[in-house]
């Protein structure tokens, strides 16, 4: 019986899954081609075009949903192979300072503006952590604990995106005319501002190596402290509108049986294995192909579910709430450099 169950999910997830794992291996190689854009954002908008023209009958959508959690999680847990949580102390008191004042500053100004804006608490607290903390990974992380809808999780991770790979080619202009490429300046500003890794590496790029492995380093931080930001984001009350005392007192005590996310205990778990050195560089280099591509593949999955009609309404309005968001993020990192680095 439950052979014959598994067998017939797998085949439901199946179709859905295939053309996302299509999707990503074409966005890898167009990310290559093309490192300045990155294969996430190819991911998401290849998805996009594919889920409401083509592939946009429901028979994909167990697969494209499984592709969005399940694989976005595991993603999660093997990024931690390749943090070090030691690092930090490479750049001082200061430095880890500076990444926690402009992430608390950046989930405030993001959660400000974004209700300023008419947007709803839960939307406007993914724009908070994926923007603070680390882009699709932090959204896909938070999501599940304000149990956010899934048009807000799509657009969110779509505008965070595509924000992102437009501050990847903007900064380095940044440092350049600020910092004159000085390394801790310059990293500390990509480190500290970017969404993903890959756009803090893919940035860092355009001026050299050391500003990579710094930029790198920050940006570490910004990710281990994602934990921090979930448990949080977890007892924060969503409701928008409050019927009744009891219906008040039913979210209260789900709130607190909030625990930490399977797929965050096992990021920090793995993350502590690694800085133990008890995972091999070979086994850490696997973990982090995977856990890439597993991304991407997500990326693909959550760019098919995103709908067409859903852009349209919100999306000019999320894009300019996501750029006001990233001037603020580059003001506060100016002065925070300015003051600490």
């Amino acid at each position: 019986m439950d052979g014959d169950y598994m067998q017939t999910k797998i085949q439901k997830i199946a179709p859905g899954l295939f053309i996302c794992l299509i999707i990503g291996i074409i966005s890898e190689i167009l990310g290559n081609q093309f490192s300045t854009i990155g294969a996430a954002t190819f991911a998401i908008f290849i998805g996009i075009l594919a889920g409401n023209t083509i592939f946009h009958k429901k028979v994909f959508d167990l697969g494209t949903k499984f592709a969005e959690k399940n694989l976005l999680n595991y993603s999660i847990i093997l990024m931690g192979a390749n943090l070090n949580i030691m690092e930090i102390a490479a750049l001082g008191l200061n430095g880890v300072t500076f990444i926690v004042i402009q992430m608390t500053l950046t989930i405030l100004v993001a959660y400000f503006i974004g209700r300023k804006l008419g947007f709803n608490k839960k939307f406007s607290l993914l724009m908070a952590s994926g923007n603070a903390v680390c882009g699709s990974s932090a959204i896909g992380a938070t999501a599940p604990v304000i149990e956010a809808d899934e048009s807000d999780k799509v657009i969110s991770i779509t505008i965070v995106n595509v924000v992102g790979t437009i501050l990847m080619v903007l900064l380095p202009l940044i440092t350049s005319a600020l910092y004159n490429n000085s390394v801790l300046e310059s990293s500390a500003m990509m480190g500290g501002v970017l969404q993903s890794v890959g756009q803090v590496i893919g940035s860092a790029k355009f001026i050299g190596e050391d500003i990579v492995r710094m930029a790198t380093v920050f940006k570490i931080i910004r990710i281990i402290l994602l934990v921090a930001v979930v448990i949080i984001f977890s007892k924060i009350d969503v409701n928008e509108d409050v019927k009744s005392k009891n219906n008040n007192s039913s979210k209260n005590e789900k709130e607190v049986s909030v625990g930490i996310p399977w797929y965050i205990t096992g990021f920090f778990i793995v993350s502590i294995i690694y800085t133990l050195g008890l995972v091999p560089g070979v086994l850490s280099s696997l973990f982090k192909w995977i856990s890439g591509n597993f991304e991407i593949i997500a990326l693909a999955g959550i760019g098919m579910r995103v709908k067409i009609k859903d852009l349209i309404n919100e999306g000019p309005m999320a894009m300019l709430y996501g750029g006001i968001v990233a001037v603020c993020q580059i003001v506060f990192a100016i002065v925070l450099i300015k003051i600490l680095i």
